[in-house]
């Protein structure tokens, strides 16, 4: 998550009274609703056992549970080792220079990128992998030694050069993985490689410019946040805040669908537009609309064209969990990372086939997008669902209220949204898709507009004002179905503070005083079915987030609803980005934006990274 959210400590919490009372009441969740199974898991919500009684042991974590720490380190549990495997700056090509703040654009072009954040390792062979991380974007108080003032030419590209994507080959080294340089298949995606851009918004007017009047040539990717994967072997990256790097120097009034996705003659200090004309957006109005979506891209190929798929819809993407639906249609999982934002679901036309290799590769190119609505009563902390079809033509998607075709819809996929009457949500962020297919839950970080604005007021989904600590919300499709257009949902956990807060401030029943925590973020289930949380949210360790200490990450196990702290980061951190060998005796987990000395201390300068987990006696991690 960018730097530029909002992460100061929020105002002081009004009555809940009505929500307190609610918790005492709730009734069993879903009775007679749905599938056998879907009642099974709902039934073990940490909610509803919060009525019932204390939460059952966990059988499926293994691990002693850590404390808080306020350490500018990694801490992992007893019997667990973290090492770091590659961070910001290191070179990745052969020939590429050793880290230092003096390097400029060209050096950094062929290092390992900045802020990493999602990533997947794809295995190669036993002893060879492919690790893909997303670089999110750059502090350039680190990136330059003039700590971002007046920046030049070359000074805008090694900021472009930081950003997008790092391919590293990876290859095991007496039992340990290490960075191969030599590696064929090593890449850098960067702020200005050629794209295409694909699905029914390529080539739309509101996509061309004076560079690329083919609305289909775009150049580059930024701020890429977290990812997803194809079971035909892609990686998908997901743009989040293009928003903060267009600008002018001159006072321009632009639309509101420029001010729905943040955009005006003022960006984030990145100062881009000075040095590259198409960042300007008094002069490339259409620029933006470039920007905002998931991006394809084949790792094997390392001369191969991402491809935006623009069929998934223009917003902040934070990341896309794909999963096939038994019937072999593809179904792609989305959260739009703003407060008041919505939640979505495409689902590909076509079906996948996997003896057709890769014939399944356009599959993301055409297909449906639906946007999350839902319902519940303000006594139970669950209710039921609806995709809502953002297709031209339907719910309002008609050119009296401004959208003339499909592509203008997906362009404007927020307005869309708005338009079908989605509900808003408390910035939801990474979803991920349950080992059993047939559960799908979404991180809901915080959102200090709940309830303070018009345009956000309570509902059953979202029932906190301010929501400071944030929560997971969890459903399953009807019929475990995930082309269906209803589902039933609860909350899995309300993060908060029991030892300073009441009812639902407190959090739910499984948040105790030893794994208490605020603002998940990133999510991903291993394969046995653990849940592993990730924070990106108030390291302050005072007032309403006293002995919460650095951003850390939880394993849950859904069933039982207990939750275990696994790993504290070093200071100033968001933890953030995982992934697995096949064996699950290797986890990678990002540390990005440290802000003291991590990883190599004294007074280095802070570099984000990525570590590896191991256990001590090689087993399985969480176990």
């Amino acid at each position: 998550m960018s730097k530029h959210i909002d992460q100061c400590p929020l105002d002081a919490e009004p009555e809940f009274n009505r929500f307190i009372d609610a918790a005492v009441s709730r009734r069993r969740f879903l009775q007679g609703a749905g599938a056998a199974s879907t009642v099974a898991f709902f039934a073990a919500n940490p909610v509803a056992k919060a009525v019932a009684g204390s939460l059952s042991k966990s059988e499926l974590l293994g691990f002693k549970a850590i404390p808080t720490s306020t350490a500018d380190t990694v801490t992992v549990p007893e019997g667990y080792k973290a090492e770091v495997l590659v961070s910001w700056g290191d070179p990745i090509f052969a020939n590429a220079p050793t880290f230092s703040q003096q390097n400029d654009a060209s050096a950094q072009a062929q290092q390992f990128g900045d802020n990493n954040d999602g990533m997947t390792f794809f295995p190669l062979a036993n002893d060879r992998a492919l690790l893909a991380v997303n670089n999110e974007y750059i502090n350039d108080e680190f990136l330059f030694t003039h700590g971002g003032k007046n920046i030049s030419a070359d000074d805008a590209r090694k900021s472009q050069a930081a950003h997008g994507v790092s391919l590293v080959e990876l290859k095991k080294v007496d039992g340990r993985w290490t960075v191969n340089p030599q590696g064929r298949l090593n890449r850098r995606i960067t702020a200005y490689t050629e794209m295409a851009m694909t699905g029914p918004a390529a080539g739309h007017s509101l996509l061309k410019t004076a560079a690329d009047p083919s609305g289909k040539k775009i150049l580059g990717t930024f701020n890429n946040c977290a990812n997803g994967e194809t079971p035909w072997g892609t990686y998908l990256t997901c743009e989040e805040n293009f928003n903060g790097y267009f600008a002018s120097e001159k006072t321009v009034t632009l639309g509101k669908t420029y001010q729905r996705y943040g955009i005006s003659d003022t960006d984030w200090g990145y100062d881009w537009y000075k040095h590259d004309e198409r960042f300007d957006v008094a002069k490339h109005p259409n620029e933006p609309h470039r920007f905002g979506w998931v991006v394809e891209i084949d790792p094997m190929d390392p001369n191969s064209t991402p491809k935006k798929r623009s069929a998934l819809g223009r917003f902040k993407h934070e990341n896309a969990a794909l999963t096939v639906n038994d019937d072999g249609h593809v179904v792609v999982y989305m959260g739009d990372d703003e407060r008041g934002e919505h939640l979505y679901k495409f689902v590909s036309a076509g079906k996948y086939d996997p003896s057709k290799g890769s014939a399944n590769r356009d599959l993301l190119e055409n297909g449906t997008l639906y946007v999350a609505k839902f319902t519940g009563s303000d006594d139970e902390l669950k209710g039921q669902g609806e995709w809502l079809e953002l297709t031209f033509g339907k719910n309002g998607l008609t050119p009296e209220n401004g959208f003339p075709d499909q592509a203008s819809v997906l362009i404007f996929a927020r307005e869309a949204a708005t338009q079908v009457g989605a509900t808003t949500m408390d910035r939801p962020e990474w979803v991920a898709v349950h080992a059993d297919n047939k559960h799908v839950f979404c991180t809901l970080t915080n959102n200090k507009y709940r309830g303070v604005k018009d345009s956000q007021p309570l509902n059953a989904a979202n029932p906190r004002t301010k929501n400071p600590y944030g929560h997971i919300i969890r459903w399953a499709p009807t019929q475990g179905d995930h082309t269906q257009p209803t589902f039933e949902w609860d909350i899995f956990v309300m993060a908060g503070h029991p030892e300073k807060q009441s009812g639902l401030m407190a959090g739910t029943d499984n948040i105790n005083k030893d794994n208490m925590f605020n603002s998940p973020d990133g999510i991903g289930f291993d394969r046995a079915g653990r849940l592993w949380i990730q924070t990106d949210g108030d390291y302050s360790n005072e007032g309403d987030f006293a002995g919460m200490g650095n951003n850390q990450m939880l394993c849950a196990d859904t069933q039982t609803g207990e939750i275990r702290r696994f790993l504290t980061g070093p200071t100033s951190c968001e933890i953030t980005g995982l992934t697995f060998t096949p064996d699950s005796r290797t986890m990678f987990v990002g540390v990005q934006h440290p802000g003291a000395h991590f990883p190599a201390g004294g007074d280095a300068i802070p570099r984000s990274s990525v570590i590896m987990i191991t256990k001590d006696d090689g087993g399985v991690i969480g176990t």
